[in-house]
């Protein structure tokens, strides 16, 4: 029999109605082993999410010095869910243990790593499967990095000795034993970690969505579902915009080559999305995704003969790393250099970086675009398929939408091109259109 690790969102564990759902998910199959779940999300439309509510009750009561009103509501909230399954378990002690950690300022990351924790609680109740709190066996070192190794090992040790288990995510411990989380989304990462630590056959990834698709939703109607992706792939589109899945959270499983599988908890029989170390012949596609992000800037160096050069590149990023800034993108040609950088780190530095660049590499010419929108089409296929790129490039120029810069990486994995932020939407609604139909 082999060994599967699921991890449920918090849409998945909003109420008792989806409790029960993802109860009758994982005991479909026996294989379905380690369970990590979040902490409850919205119920509907206009809801809020328990960590939201955590946060905020947090703030109140640390400043205040005693407990703020919110904290009712948050009890309320798995309450409800405890009546809803007719479970026999009382909260109260945790939440004495919570009311205290929030007027003695046991930190943000403790008051938000709550939701998990009694969520799980919770859940490992309605199952009957052991408890594993996360700050027993998913730990960070003293410079707040995780600590993969020591988790590993630990971790390892104490599911071989769990049939079954459920292991609150979001959330680790620290050396001096206080809480610290992952950022937000990081459940999925915790997942990861259990299922790297089980040396899981698969780790599936339960959402509100069918798995992937080709584009966004709110922006293309009905995109066709993502069937089959590669690591590689999915990281490109995460980087993109694609947010199903925290892109951080495919290293533990892509280092064990653990195949992951995202899931509709809403329609379990729905095929979802498997992302893969590779992909069968028969899975390739042109095209996998289209995805992008709005507002960036890019900066253009104009010189004769700077391929020629030695070091003009290193002063470019020289100059970028004095000014404490990254860069998303560096297209460049025989006598040209573009630097793409995010707007909101260059807003406020323009004439600071200007000046800088001019004086350390003396460019024939300098010039700055903003309000750029990026736009990645990302395909396996499209290595092994013949005039892709001139095919995105002329659907854009029917549509008559000017490209305002192209970027393509050597691997043939994607391509980038730059719009106006005004044209980004459409943009990809036409590549859509003229590319995957």
């Amino acid at each position: 029999m082999g060994i599967k690790v699921v991890k449920f969102g918090g849409s998945s564990l909003a109420d008792a109605g989806q409790f029960k759902k993802v109860s009758e998910i994982i005991l479909s199959d026996q294989e379905r082993k380690y369970v990590v779940p979040s902490a409850p999300g919205k119920r509907f439309s206009g809801d809020t999410k328990v960590t939201d509510m955590l946060y905020a009750c947090y703030d109140e009561s640390s400043k205040n010095g005693r407990i703020s009103e919110l904290f009712i509501q948050i009890k309320e909230r798995y309450n409800e869910i405890i009546k809803g399954l007719a479970l026999s378990i009382s909260l109260e002690e945790e939440y004495k243990k919570i009311e205290q950690g929030f007027i003695g300022k046991a930190g943000r990351d403790y008051a938000a790593s709550r939701g998990e924790y009694l969520n799980g609680i919770l859940l490992a109740e309605y199952l009957r499967f052991d408890f594993i709190d996360a700050a027993e066996v998913i730990f960070f070192k003293n410079d707040g990095n995780f600590d993969a190794g020591r988790t590993n090992e630990i971790l390892s040790k104490r599911l071989s000795s769990c049939k079954n288990a459920v292991i609150p995510g979001f959330y680790g411990v620290m050396p001096n034993d206080t809480i610290k989380t992952f950022s937000r989304g990081g459940s999925d990462i915790s997942g990861a970690i259990v299922a790297r630590a089980a040396s899981a056959d698969v780790y599936e990834n339960w959402t509100d969505v069918s798995g992937f698709l080709i584009a966004d939703p709110r922006i293309v109607e009905n995109p066709k579902p993502i069937a089959s992706i590669t690591y590689r792939e999915l990281r490109e589109l995460s980087y993109m915009g694609a947010t199903v899945l925290h892109e951080d959270s495919i290293f533990p499983v892509k280092t064990a080559g653990i195949p992951i599988h995202i899931k509709n908890t809403n329609a379990p029989n729905d095929k979802g999305t498997e992302i893969v170390t590779e992909c069968r012949n028969a899975d390739i596609s042109i095209i996998t995704g289209i995805a992008g992000k709005k507002d960036f800037s890019v900066i253009t160096l104009e010189k004769d003969m700077m391929n020629e050069e030695l070091g003009f590149g290193r002063k470019v990023l020289e100059v970028l790393e004095e000014n404490k800034m990254s860069f998303e993108h560096l297209p460049s040609g025989i006598d040209t250099m573009s630097i793409v950088i995010n707007d909101k780190e260059f807003s406020g530095k323009e004439q600071q970086i200007i000046s800088a660049l001019s004086n350390a590499v003396l460019p024939d010419s300098i010039n700055t675009e903003k309000n750029i929108a990026l736009i990645a089409v990302v395909g396996r296929g499209m290595i092994k398929t013949k005039g892709t790129a001139a095919r995105v490039f002329k659907a854009l120029a029917d549509a008559d939408i000017n490209i305002r810069m192209i970027d393509q990486g050597s691997s043939e994995l994607n391509i980038i091109v730059g719009v106006d932020n005004a044209d980004f939407e459409k943009s990809i609604r036409t590549i859509y259109s003229h590319l995957i139909g």
